[in-house]
């Protein structure tokens, strides 16, 4: 079997050498395997909150969505909201800065923040500055709320491992005003929370 292998490989090596576009190829189905993904859970005493945005390119109709969980993994709330037209960064600023607004009415101190968009995650942890005004203002506001919290950490994960934040994001679309879901979440939701807890790995195709 080994000589077998070996003979395949090496045949595979001249097919290289003598054909460019093949060894293309090659490299891509090689450096294009799969990413396991999976949502992580806080630690003890820690609340959790995924976040997203939604913007509809051709419209610029945008949406807001998150997810707060605790150590177990359970769900403790949920919002929805449609913000109108914007771009797809201001959604996601915009996300976060309503989930943060309900971290302070929550009384919540240790908060892990997590979003999928990974420029806004850079731009916020190297506190790069930015032209948008709109933008701007959005870091203003987020960055007032911050420091009232005891301890805070913000993080980027692949979208795979924000499901529930993206999907209740979307439902922002279907609604004429915010939602807030509390310890139970809405149908749509569910079956991802419950996988989440499971801790479902979902495959991410690179480029994807």
């Amino acid at each position: 079997m080994f000589s077998s292998a070996f003979t395949k490989f090496s045949l595979a090596g001249r097919l290289l050498a003598q054909y460019p576009a093949i060894c293309l190829i090659q490299k891509s189905w090689f450096h294009k395997k799969p990413i396991p993904v999976s949502w992580s859970r806080p630690e003890f005493g820690w609340t959790k909150l995924n976040f997203d945005g939604s913007s509809l390119g051709r419209t610029g109709e945008s949406s807001i969505g998150g997810v707060f969980r605790n150590h177990n993994a359970e769900f403790l709330l949920g919002y929805s909201e449609p913000i109108g037209k914007t771009t797809s960064t201001v959604a996601e600023l915009i996300a976060l800065r309503r989930g943060l607004e309900l971290v302070l009415e929550n009384d919540w101190s240790s908060v892990w923040l997590e979003g999928d968009a990974k420029t806004l995650v850079e731009i916020l942890v190297r506190k790069r500055r930015v032209k948008c005004e709109e933008v701007q203002e959005q870091l203003s506001l987020i960055n007032l709320i911050i420091p009232e919290l005891e301890n805070c950490i913000i993080s980027h994960v692949f979208r795979e491992g924000n499901r529930a934040a993206d999907k209740l994001a979307r439902m922002g679309h279907l609604s004429k005003k915010a939602r807030i879901w509390r310890y139970v979440p809405p149908d749509e939701v569910l079956p991802i929370v419950l996988e989440d807890a499971e801790g479902k790995i979902v495959l991410r195709r690179r480029g994807g």
